[in-house]
């Protein structure tokens, strides 16, 4: 896991509903911490693109719902601006499930992955169809 280039606006928070873009079998996933946040005391951690978060899976498949699991933010719909002063939103919130290690659990990503996360998870990069 690398660090990122641009500072991206932290828009998901406790309880914010996620897309699975992946297919191993989750469809609605919620955020419930973020890995490595440092925050003040009784602060709500919040995450964006590129982080590395945890999530309970909330609808997909009997054997995969209730659990938690680590994942990957890999589209926003709170805009966040690049280094090169171009501004990029999507138009849904949606993350791809990771192991420890930061490989995808799937084989395949649905949709756009952001350049931030591609750039921070090789082994995202490489499932991904289409990168912005």
């Amino acid at each position: 896991m690398r660090g990122l280039k641009a500072s991206v606006t932290k828009g998901i928070q406790t309880g914010t509903k996620l897309k699975c873009a992946d297919n191993t079998g989750a469809r609605i996933l919620e955020f419930v911490s973020a890995k490595e946040y440092k925050g003040v005391r009784r602060r709500q951690p919040k995450s964006g693109v590129g982080d590395l978060i945890v999530v309970s899976v909330k609808e997909g498949d009997p054997e995969m719902k209730k659990q938690v699991v680590n994942a990957v933010v890999v589209r926003q719909r709170k805009e966040y601006r690049r280094p090169d002063g171009l501004r990029v939103s999507f138009e849904d919130n949606a993350a791809v499930l990771v192991d420890e290690m930061g490989e995808t659990k799937g084989t395949e990503i649905k949709g756009p992955v952001s350049k931030e996360a591609a750039e921070r998870f090789p082994k995202v990069a490489s499932a991904a169809t289409m990168i912005v």
